[in-house]
């Protein structure tokens, strides 16, 4: 029951464009305890499918900023690469810490932007 939970809301966070990963890593670690490696190649396999799905209903939509496809694809798989690299010759307690440090920032930017946001729609 609970991969059933991790699941729904992992695909529903990833169909909304934020990254089901941001879920599904930390629920797999916390919840069936699998090494933080294991927990984001696990997250690589399921955001292929899910990421076509979301793909495909924002490109309905015209949601894609065709301009900088080309930039993003190139360096995205650079990128993936060096992570790809990284990721497992880094041990799984400093990955782990690492990752947690993603988070924080990315939760504090969120957050930063929302009360930016705010702040300007009310001026």
């Amino acid at each position: 029951m609970i991969i059933f939970i991790i699941s729904l809301i992992s695909g529903i966070i990833s169909g909304m464009g934020i990254g089901g990963g941001t879920i599904l890593i930390p629920a797999l670690i916390i919840f069936l305890n699998v090494k933080q490696q294991i927990a984001q190649s696990t997250n690589l396999l399921i955001f292929v499918p899910t990421s076509i799905v979301a793909l495909y209903t924002h490109i309905k939509q015209g949601n894609i900023e065709k301009k900088v496809l080309k930039t993003l694809i190139i360096f995205g798989i650079i990128g993936s690469i060096i992570g790809s690299i990284l990721a497992v010759s880094l041990g799984s307690s400093l990955l782990k810490k690492m990752f947690g440090v993603f988070l924080l920032f990315m939760g504090a930017y969120e957050i930063y932007l929302s009360r930016k946001e705010k702040a300007h729609r009310q001026s």
